[in-house]
């Protein structure tokens, strides 16, 4: 049996370096996850629009522009996948970005990527 050519290879000097620095399977798979939830644009622009402001799902619905059951079911979404949190005041509920170095680098992420600035960066 022949062995596989492979277009890159890691040398054997590297190979420890790798293994090292190279994520688990589990890291991997919560950082894919975020990013498909991610991957639908109304859920990117509802992730972003809290990462700058905590809102109830009305007035979110009211920003982007869509239904509130729409918007409850994205926020759904991005809590199950730990990008949001929530907290309630009275009967109502409140929604802002996770306190976390991913949700951090995420949204500088789709800043960088969507050539925006964070509207508190911006001097009046």
């Amino acid at each position: 049996m022949s062995e596989i050519k492979r277009p890159y290879h890691i040398h054997e000097n590297h190979k420890g370096r790798f293994s090292v620095h190279a994520p688990n399977v589990e890291t991997i798979e919560t950082v894919a996850d975020a990013m498909k939830q991610l991957g639908d644009a109304s859920r990117l622009r509802i992730f972003w629009l809290l990462c700058h402001t905590e809102e109830c799902v009305v007035n979110i619905a009211n920003l982007v522009d869509m239904s509130s059951p729409a918007v409850s079911h994205h926020l759904r979404v991005l809590k199950s996948t730990g990008l949001i949190v929530s907290r309630r005041d009275g009967k109502e509920m409140f929604y802002t970005a996770a306190d976390t170095e991913m949700v951090k680098a995420l949204h500088h992420t789709i800043e960088k990527l969507a050539q925006i600035s964070c509207p508190y960066d911006i001097e009046s």
